[in-house]
């Protein structure tokens, strides 16, 4: 089997309402769509998250797509360790392993699906096999105050989810009235996340962190600076709350880096941040090894990377039992099949081959048109 032709695509996945965070406010997911095409009829498909700019994120796509013409998908890992030398160490820009594993995220996940699909095996099963037979995620309500992120806080705690994750670092009186409305509407039971986004230096955070202490918060996730796993680790030998790593961790080299340092209770880490499942699952076993769970992060993505995470994230021995949860935000999603709702806060690990699942069509063609417009629009 040869790969034949990949093919990219911008789309814009349309959020419900507006996603608030520290950084600002996010409309809509923008992915770059890619298809990896066999000489077999085999087609894999997977997609890279097209932030800042999706036209320079699929140039750097197709250059990494030119290498893998003519090759087996099945060396899924020497065609990404050649497309990362290629685009980002040949050419004297090898300081960029965290941007390179978010462009090249989509095209290692569209040759998982393409070897399951060829095998008629699942993701998972080729990783090694899975672990669980479901996966746990965190509810995650949205809003611009603290009684909207409430109300939906407690519509995700009566629909079954176990964890409630907010984000914060939004100004001290706003997240303060974010963890007190939250902890009213969930109940004692349930158990509370709170992300700063790095919006907390070290001396913030230790203030912050004590008013936290009152509304029974289970961690908090990357208060400071990404670029400093010191002042991460300085936060966490002082807090009465567990700290999680999420922003500094993309490669198997920062979850060592973390784990040696002891800068974290757990971490966070996506597909895109790692460059796609082997990466993944490579840095999972290595906090593994440290005593560290390992929670999925979520990012501007659809169902495609839900599916893809869920398939890994299932042979992870180490999986947080609260995960971030992406799809609710969407409008409409690009994937037809399998339903990604979560039921009691869980979705099954998926059984389809490949990455398990099967796109909307229509729905990839209306994403397709809204990039479109969003391009036009903006010049």
């Amino acid at each position: 089997m040869k790969i034949i032709e990949i093919r990219t695509t911008p789309l814009l996945a349309p959020y419900i309402k507006p996603y608030h965070w520290a950084q600002g406010v996010i409309q809509g997911a923008t992915v770059i769509l890619v298809e990896v095409h066999t000489d077999e009829g085999v087609t894999g498909y997977g997609e890279s998250v097209g932030t800042p700019s999706a036209e320079a994120v699929q140039a750097y796509i197709r250059l990494a797509g030119d290498g893998c013409i003519g090759r087996s998908p099945f060396d899924n890992a020497r065609l990404m360790a050649d497309a990362n030398h290629a685009l980002f160490q040949a050419l004297g820009t090898c300081s960029s392993p965290r941007f390179a594993g978010m462009v090249l995220a989509g095209l290692e996940m569209a040759l998982w699906d393409v070897m399951g699909k060829a095998t008629g095996r699942t993701a998972h099963e080729l990783l090694g096999g899975a672990v669980r037979d479901e996966i746990q995620y965190f509810g995650f309500p949205q809003g611009e105050t603290a009684g909207e992120i409430a109300a939906g806080a407690k519509e995700l705690a009566e629909s079954g989810c176990e964890v409630i994750y907010v984000k914060v670092g939004r100004g001290d009186a706003l997240d303060v009235a974010i963890a007190e409305q939250v902890r009213d509407a969930i109940g004692p039971e349930k158990r509370l996340r709170m992300d700063p986004n790095e919006h907390w230096n070290p001396v913030k955070a230790s203030r912050m962190i004590r008013k936290m202490c009152e509304f029974d918060v289970e961690f908090i996730e990357q208060p400071t600076n990404s670029e400093s796993i010191t002042a991460l680790a300085q936060v966490r030998a002082n807090s009465p709350i567990a700290i999680a790593a999420d922003q500094l961790v993309f490669t198997p080299y920062d979850t060592f880096n973390v784990c040696r340092e002891k800068a974290a209770d757990l971490i966070v880490l996506g597909l895109h941040e790692t460059g796609g499942l082997l990466r993944f699952s490579k840095s999972a076993h290595i906090a593994e090894a440290a005593g560290i769970n390992i929670c999925i992060h979520g990012l501007y993505e659809t169902g495609i990377t839900t599916c893809a995470s869920n398939q890994v994230a299932a042979t992870v021995p180490n999986l947080d039992d609260g995960n971030q949860y992406m799809n609710h935000f969407l409008e409409w999603d690009i994937v037809k099949t399998p339903d990604l709702a979560l039921r009691n806060g869980k979705l099954p690990v998926l059984d389809g081959p490949g990455l398990g699942f099967e796109l909307d069509w229509d729905a990839v063609g209306r994403a397709g048109e809204l990039h479109e417009k969003q391009v036009t629009d903006n010049e």
